[in-house]
């Protein structure tokens, strides 16, 4: 859910004189922002459908309808999407906003979200898996599913005694030479495996441009624990709170757009109520 640009001006508050804080305008964040006049975005260069170089993800589109919103120039800072991410783009000062982060998740400041989805059943239209809603479901047994090793799915599966026929897929690699997801739906339609189960947007993003038809089911009806449900917000630094305002106000102006952009890639869209409502 997870860019090199050049020289970037590290601003911070702590070294600024009183007279140097009383010129800045705190009303454009320029005081918690890397540079007041350029929207600089966090992202993996090579993370379809979230993000790329070419600026060919929903999060690139969303990004630009922002830049365009706020007046500002786009910029973005590329680091894979591993271990370090955050360490080393958002705490690093080298860029302003994370597009997609998890609202639980600590490791930044969240924002509003702008959508809810959840993980996903893959399977083939007119065969036996095209039917199953949940991973409790009987016809399971026997099958062969692939699986991302360490997501919340892995869980139910080990529950429902599923984990004999699981083909493991990576959980954290280097998006420039790894693409465990898209190596799972060739797998899937190859007949490698039986179905897979995958993060909502992924599979809704692949079965779309798979060349073979594929029908992508959201996992509704787990258990509460582990969450197979999750609302997607923005990620800022913990100190930067006008600049959280900033972002809100500009989520909730155009929950519209950014809706239509989630779907033209697929991704399976829920309600407060758990309801499917775009996919």
């Amino acid at each position: 859910m997870m860019r090199a640009i050049g020289l970037v001006l590290l601003i911070s508050p702590i070294l600024l004189t009183g007279s140097e804080i009383s010129a800045q305008n705190w009303q454009d964040g320029a005081i918690e922002l890397v540079d007041p006049n350029v929207l600089r975005v966090c992202a993996d260069p090579r993370n379809l459908p979230y993000s790329n170089e070419a600026g060919e993800g929903f999060e690139n589109k969303i990004a630009r309808l922002l830049a365009r919103k706020l007046g500002k120039e786009l910029a973005y800072e590329y680091y894979p999407g591993a271990t370090g991410f955050v360490r080393n783009t958002l705490n690093a000062h080298r860029c302003d906003v994370i597009m997609g982060m998890p609202q639980k998740d600590d490791i930044a400041q969240v924002t509003n979200p702008y959508y809810r989805t959840a993980y996903a059943i893959v399977s083939k239209p007119g065969t036996e898996m095209a039917s199953i809603e949940d991973l409790a479901d009987p016809r399971l047994q026997g099958k062969r599913i692939g699986i991302v090793a360490g997501t919340p799915p892995a869980t139910g599966l080990a529950v429902n005694g599923l984990l004999g026929n699981v083909k493991s897929y990576p959980l954290v690699v280097d998006t420039r030479f790894d693409n465990p997801a898209s190596t799972m739906i060739e797998d899937l339609a190859k007949d490698r495996i039986d179905v897979a189960i995958l993060w909502g947007p992924l599979a809704g993003y692949l079965a779309k441009r798979s060349e073979t038809k594929l029908k992508v089911t959201a996992l509704l009806k787990e258990p509460a624990e582990p969450p197979m449900i999750y609302r997607i917000a923005m990620g800022v630094r913990p100190s930067d709170q006008n600049w959280k305002r900033e972002l809100n106000k500009f989520i909730f102006e155009n929950r519209t757009e950014i809706t239509q952009i989630l779907v033209s890639y697929g991704v399976p869209l829920l309600d407060e109520n758990g309801t499917l409502i775009a996919h």
